[in-house]
């Protein structure tokens, strides 16, 4: 099992969504997170330009089996990108265990 990570435009994220639901990926877990990239945002207020350099975006974090690891990270690629700067990351991390606490099944069926 993989662990997938991503971060990404929150413009974009109800086409991730609905990228990973078609892939049968319904379960992931994702937050409002603020960053700091080679992205720069400005603001111009009152004739007084401001230098934001914090970021907005969704994190998203989901658990895949192996076979589902590089179809997953296609689905946020083709639907996260916009061919512009701050388009975002993917990180893929290792699973060692996994465990549903209802029932505690493990490994894969715990997903």
């Amino acid at each position: 099992m993989k662990k997938i990570e991503a971060i990404i435009r929150e413009s974009q994220f109800l086409k991730v969504r609905d990228a990973l639901k078609n892939l049968g990926v319904n379960h992931f877990t994702y937050w409002e997170v603020t960053g700091v990239g080679k992205e720069k945002q400005s603001h111009v207020y009152r004739g007084v330009h401001y230098d934001s350099s914090a970021i907005s975006r969704r994190c998203i974090s989901l658990v895949v089996s192996e076979e589902l690891l590089d179809s997953a990270i296609d689905a946020i690629l083709d639907s996260a990108s916009t061919n512009q700067v701050g388009d975002g990351k993917i990180f893929v991390l290792p699973v060692e265990k996994s465990i549903r606490i209802r029932t505690r099944e493990t490994g894969h069926s715990s997903l």
